[in-house]
């Protein structure tokens, strides 16, 4: 699986297209981490970093839609929640295990990646063109 920031990814918000790519480069970094069988403390020094980031982003663009008034926010942040509590579960099977397993490894890819894509192709998205359309009122 190619997890890199492409076209269909791409909101048209600077800000938010900025921090999906150093989230979808730090999620990439972790996945290679768990494929290459590192120990469980790299692997949990990488949740580690993937969790910073995650918090970080998800802070600031739940900021940029308070800013804006976006109608949908209370549904966004529960999606930023589910996604949380997958870092959290992830942590949990860390704890539990020696370290990243192939099984592991997979859970990550749907849990994590495919998760966060869909959500930047969706919500993200919805947002961006929102944030467009108030800063922009005059195109309509």
């Amino acid at each position: 699986m190619i997890i890199e920031f492409e076209d269909p990814l791409i909101t048209g918000n600077d800000t938010i297209d900025g921090q999906h790519r150093e989230l979808i480069d730090r999620i990439a970094q972790f996945v290679r981490c768990c494929e290459q069988g590192e120990s469980k403390v790299k692997a949990i020094k990488m949740l580690d970093y993937l969790d910073e980031y995650t918090n970080y982003h998800f802070t600031a663009e739940e900021k940029l839609q308070e800013e804006v008034s976006y109608p949908e926010l209370p549904q966004h942040r529960t999606k930023h929640e589910e996604f949380k509590k997958t870092i959290s579960s992830l942590y949990d099977y860390l704890d539990e295990n020696e370290g990243p397993t192939e099984e592991f490894t997979e859970l990550v890819k749907k849990n994590v990646v495919s998760w966060l894509m869909n959500h930047i192709k969706a919500f993200d998205r919805s947002v961006a063109e929102y944030i467009n359309l108030v800063e922009n009122p005059d195109r309509l």
